[in-house]
């Protein structure tokens, strides 16, 4: 079955940065045919779509959270089945439960937690 996992979460001060990694199994097609997201739910807090990287290489396109832009980078190596994203400047409003989702069928991964405190 479809297994989405995530990892590279923890804890950082103010200023720092993380790299997460989601790792993608059990998908029918290879892991490149499909558009791929993070998402995050904050304390008190909806859960909400953060970063997006559509399939394939050829006019790729990346989009973002407008409280993320200029400091987070999605990207992918389908060779590796896995999408990352990279945090710079993350702020203690960053902190929360970080999830992968393949949204093609609405899978999600089980979350890291981020922690961004001083």
């Amino acid at each position: 079955q479809v297994q989405l996992v995530e990892s590279g979460g923890g804890f950082v001060q103010p200023g720092g940065s993380l790299t997460l990694s989601c790792v993608g199994s059990g998908f029918i097609f290879t892991f490149g045919w499909y558009n791929m997201e993070w998402h995050r739910q904050t304390p008190g807090n909806e859960r909400e779509l953060v970063a997006g990287i559509t399939s394939g290489e050829a006019n790729q396109k990346q989009s973002y959270a407008d409280s993320v832009k200029g400091r987070f980078t999605i990207s992918r190596d389908d060779s590796k089945n896995t999408v990352y994203l990279q945090m710079n400047n993350l702020q203690p409003e960053d902190t929360g439960v970080y999830y992968c989702k393949r949204p093609s069928g609405h899978y999600w991964g089980q979350g890291t937690q981020v922690t961004v405190s001083s």
